[in-house]
């Protein structure tokens, strides 16, 4: 029997979940609390609410757990660090490095996981630590992998029977999807993360980047400005404008209303589609990240857990170890998100492979979500080929990235004019965070 079998797991999750090692040290009234993100895939907050009561228990601590809208998450954070009280540990979807004054350090729990739970993914390491100062502002256990779904009935009508595998099947296929039957490609063009991601791998996989392994700022390039010419070029002829006004959720709403034939997400709309209409989830396949002129490259949503530094004694002692034993149990973690939570440290999740290639959830066919084993190998964070730092932090929080497409892609600008004007902006914001002495 395989120790993380889905009846295994069933057992283990509804029965006795495993809340790590029993701890007496911590002092009567401890209590911690948790900020989180309402999840995309319901039953994962069914079972961690549970999780959190019974690790509360076992080590004698109060636990409770408040959830928010992930976009509202950089501000509740910001306001609890200026407030200097709030919640004991915020967890966000998204590099949290310009907030890192108020952080505190967890190299010590970084260097824990790893002594105790092996290698962890490259990716997942860029978006919480900065290797100028060998500080980790942030501990990052899992991540959504972002990848293709497509419409495969469209596509195989198209001639694409296993959907785009190039950016240039994406246009080319996308474009006689929508001429001959109105239904668009689904790739925002719009200030909110899915976006971000999206426009951000097709910057990559056409070779350029906001910056370089050093943190020097290069987004003005040859390969940016084509890569910006293609979105505009996929938005004009193959998609409409709902994609500029776009919110986090509406790649997943348009693709569970069957009104795009293609969107990059991780899998939680086609989880929603499954419990809707079975048939219609089956309709659905998932492709890796598609080639570029440059190569293939996957964003990743990777989850920072951060504990501000107004959190003291107990508290912080007590919320350390309920992230590591939160980790040790990553793999009801996996299961219980349906697969959506991806661990940072694979030998967490000894299943993983097995339940990749025989879905517990029931798709048809079983091994959909075979392809994701590629697309791991594709995936990396934002601030690929540097980390994720304090600078990379608000050209993102400033939405440079689509609004620099939507210009193009509206004709208000030449991607010329477009990708030298954000140029001037993001080495504005690196050379503000350098004078606050913060070099990636």
């Amino acid at each position: 029997m395989r120790l993380y079998g889905p009846l295994f797991l069933l057992i283990a999750t509804f029965v006795f979940p495993s809340v790590g090692s029993v701890q007496d040290d911590f002092p009567d009234g401890t209590a911690i609390s948790l900020l989180q993100w309402k999840h995309f895939v319901p039953s994962y907050d069914e079972w961690f609410d549970r999780y959190v009561q019974d690790w509360g228990k076992a080590n004698k601590v109060a636990v409770t757990v408040d959830r928010v809208n992930f976009v509202e998450l950089p501000s509740s954070l910001a306001a609890e660090i200026d407030a200097g009280q709030g919640h004991t540990i915020i967890e966000l979807p998204s590099s949290p490095a310009s907030f890192l004054a108020g952080l505190h350090d967890l190299g010590d729990i970084n260097a824990q996981a790893a002594a105790q739970f092996g290698a962890r993914l490259d990716f997942c390491t860029a978006v919480s630590y900065l290797p100028d100062s060998d500080y980790f502002f942030g501990f990052v256990v899992g991540y959504g992998l972002n990848h293709g779904n497509y419409d495969i009935e469209l596509w195989t009508e198209a001639g694409y029977p296993n959907g785009p595998a190039t950016y240039e099947d994406l246009l080319l296929g996308g474009r006689a999807i929508y001429e001959s039957t109105g239904i668009p490609v689904g790739i925002g063009i719009s200030p909110e993360i899915d976006s971000e991601m999206a426009n951000r791998e097709v910057i990559w996989s056409f070779g350029g980047s906001v910056q370089d392994e050093n943190g020097e700022v290069v987004f003005n390039s040859p390969a940016t400005v084509a890569a910006v010419n293609y979105l505009a070029q996929l938005q004009n002829e193959a998609m409409t404008d709902e994609v500029f006004g776009w919110s986090g959720a509406s790649n997943n709403q348009a693709l569970v209303a069957g009104e795009v034939s293609f969107i990059l997400n991780p899998d939680s709309a086609y989880r929603s589609l499954q419990k809707i209409d079975a048939a219609a989830a089956a309709n659905i396949g998932f492709t890796p990240a598609l080639q570029g002129p440059a190569g293939a490259f996957g964003g990743t949503h990777v989850f920072v857990s951060v504990i501000p530094s107004y959190v003291t004694d107990a508290e912080l002692a007590a919320a350390k170890k309920f992230l590591l034993d939160y980790t040790a149990n990553y793999a009801d973690v996996t299961y219980n998100s349906q697969l959506f939570n991806l661990p940072c440290y694979p030998a967490t999740v000894t299943a993983l492979p097995d339940w990749f290639e025989n879905d517990p959830f029931g798709s048809e066919p079983a091994n959909k979500f075979a392809v994701l084993k590629t697309a791991i190998d594709r995936s990396v964070n934002f601030g690929f080929p540097g980390y994720s730092s304090p600078a990379i932090a608000q050209v993102y929080a400033e939405h440079i990235i689509p609004n620099v497409i939507a210009q193009v892609a509206l004709g208000e600008a030449s991607a010329e004019e477009a990708v030298a004007q954000a140029h001037a902006r993001i080495e504005e914001i690196f050379a503000d965070w350098s004078r606050r002495g913060r070099r990636p």
